[in-house]
């Protein structure tokens, strides 16, 4: 199995091939701006990662290439608000949380220049386990 090659900007890590309509729509949203604020990802599609799991990836990605990575895999295609897996490769490699698309833009600027730890975007998830965005107040 390759490795995970370095990205210039954050990955997002496709590894669920059974719906080319849902992948489409999530590149979409994730590149959307939200006002003056945009997530800085780079996509990579390829069978060969296809069906692998945190534990897999982890192990094919080279220590300090990533901090964190984002997978659209199964569940962010099947769910009706694709809540794409967000991967810690730093702190507690291998920790998890999901965020959906369209709020994806805070944790990839946050993380990315350290303004906030991965434990704050974990920590902060609805009891279904996925970040929609900070209260507003």
């Amino acid at each position: 199995m390759k490795k995970i090659p370095k990205t210039k900007d954050s990955l997002v890590l496709r590894t669920d091939f059974s719906d080319e309509s849902a992948w489409q729509a999530i590149c979409a949203t994730i590149q959307q701006p939200v006002g003056d604020f945009r997530a800085y990802v780079d996509f990579l599609s390829d069978p060969e990662y296809d069906g692998l799991t945190v534990v897999q990836l982890t192990k094919l990605v080279v220590r300090g290439d990533h901090l964190f990575m984002f997978i659209v895999d199964r569940t962010a295609l099947s769910h009706p608000e694709h809540p794409i897996l967000v991967v810690d490769l730093y702190d507690e490699v291998g920790r998890t949380f999901r965020v959906i698309p369209s709020a994806t833009w805070g944790v990839q600027n946050n993380l990315s220049i350290a303004n906030m730890g991965f434990e704050e975007f974990a920590d902060a998830v609805n009891e279904d386990g996925v970040f929609r965005g900070f209260p507003t107040p």
